[in-house]
């Protein structure tokens, strides 16, 4: 399921802990701010507002406002869903949910066409076009408005058919 638009996915509600409606919870992100205490989010359309977290291992346990066990048994298995961040707090960060869908042009004025995926990598994510060629987000220049800007390698879109 696709989050609704505007919002991103930043984890996942499993299974509740205890009796007292703590539940674990999986961060998809690395900002750890989306569980702090009054922090706001959204699973299976209810507002959830957080009312204490710890880590615990790889996970988090987490206590949502008004939450008992059996309403924690009734969210396991929820997408956990969040506002963007202020875009102030890291102007040079590229967003996923801005990259995808945008047309890309190469700073040359090149038409390379939609960003339909970002394909996690561990030198440097990949944009994918619709194309099917893949970018390194390190060739970004810009992504402003819908528009991204690349500066890539001379090369980088040759397609070699030796292999069809």
């Amino acid at each position: 399921m696709a989050a609704p638009r505007g919002r991103l996915i930043v984890g996942r509600i499993g299974r509740p802990h205890g009796v007292r409606g703590e539940a674990y919870v999986d961060l998809l992100t690395d900002r750890e701010e989306r569980l702090a205490v009054g922090a706001r989010l959204w699973a299976r359309d209810t507002e959830l507002v957080v009312a204490a977290a710890r880590r615990s291992n790889n996970r988090w346990l987490v206590t949502f406002e008004g939450f008992d066990r059996t309403t924690a048994e009734r969210f396991t298995t929820a997408e956990l869903l969040a506002d963007p961040l202020d875009a102030d707090d890291d102007s040079d960060a590229l967003w996923v949910h801005e990259l995808i869908g945008s047309t890309v042009v190469q700073a040359d004025g090149t038409d390379r066409g939609r960003c339909v995926s970002v394909v996690a990598n561990p030198a440097a994510d990949l944009l994918e076009l619709d194309s099917g060629h893949l970018v390194p987000v390190t060739f970004v220049v810009t992504c402003t408005d819908g528009v991204i800007t690349i500066d890539p390698p001379e090369g980088l879109f040759d397609v070699d058919d030796a292999t069809g």
